[in-house]
């Protein structure tokens, strides 16, 4: 067997054994952003959007401003009542 013969099967043994390393890699790569997809799409029907946020929270300061509202009118009220008393 020559040197040429030798070097060559060498050489294609360690890039047969490159390939296959580099393919597993590969394939855990897309196991992984596969993963990853699935953990955003999960996590976008859990969380609400800024949207919702600002409607929930808009809803709230109307109910506080009508109950400040009350509570200023029951305030007036009782200044009315004790002074006239």
């Amino acid at each position: 067997m020559d040197l040429n013969t030798v070097w060559s099967s060498v050489l294609s043994f360690v890039s047969g054994i490159l390939i296959l390393v580099w393919k597993g890699h590969a394939d855990e790569v897309k196991r992984l952003q596969i993963l990853l997809n699935r953990t955003r799409e999960e996590i976008a029907r859990e969380y609400i959007t800024k949207e919702e946020v600002d409607a929930h929270i808009n809803r709230i300061m109307k109910r506080l401003d009508v109950l400040d509202a009350k509570l200023d009118r029951i305030i007036e009220s009782y200044r009315t009542k004790g002074g006239s008393q």
